[in-house]
């Protein structure tokens, strides 16, 4: 699979496609729609579901240089406004604050980020490591073909390893002919 072939499948999802056209309007830097609302797409395709099938939420990265809760809050306030119609979950998270709540959300330590890619470059399974800009740019840093094949090999770049497995089990009870690869304890 291409970029192009990528995002097309990605722009299937209705809910998809109206994000990527208002990311610009969020007004933040380094935007991205990330993670299962774009692999979990391209999977519903392949496994012959609606696009929107199985996306609990919509994942919105973004960077701002002020970690402060009080400027994500307004972040999360406008988005709310802007994606409201959409009758989703939608969840913004900046970048820069990612390591001031990991360690209460997940009990692990996370080093600080340097930028919206950086964050996406350490999802916990490579395949899953997908965003694309305010720009269509798509960033795709262990690139497309694990995701098309379905192929689930655990990030050696996750600073958080022993979550792995359970998101790998998550991820073949939705959608079953996906196939665990590389050494992971799966729960």
């Amino acid at each position: 699979m291409n970029e192009s072939e990528f995002e097309r499948l990605v722009r299937l999802n209705p809910v998809n496609a109206a994000m990527l056209e208002r990311l610009p309007d969020l007004g933040v830097q380094q935007v991205h729609l990330v993670a299962g609302a774009l692999f979990g797409t391209v999977w519903n395709v392949q496994s012959g579901q609606p696009p929107e099938a199985q996306i609990r939420d919509y994942d919105v990265f973004y960077w701002d240089d002020d970690p402060s809760y009080e400027a994500e809050d307004a972040v999360i306030r406008r988005a709310e406004v802007l994606f409201g119609d959409l009758k989703v979950t939608v969840e913004i998270r900046n970048q820069a604050r990612v390591h001031l709540w990991f360690n209460g959300k997940f009990g692990q330590d996370r080093p600080p980020l340097k930028s919206v890619r950086e964050g996406i470059d350490q999802f916990l399974v490579e395949c899953t490591c997908v965003g694309i800009d305010a720009f269509g740019d798509v960033y795709a840093p262990y690139g497309l073909d694990d995701l098309a094949a379905g192929i689930l090999r655990p990030n050696p770049h996750n600073h958080t390893p022993g979550l792995c497995g359970a998101k790998i089990a998550d991820y073949q009870r939705r959608w079953p002919w996906l196939q665990a690869a590389g050494s992971v304890q799966i729960s």
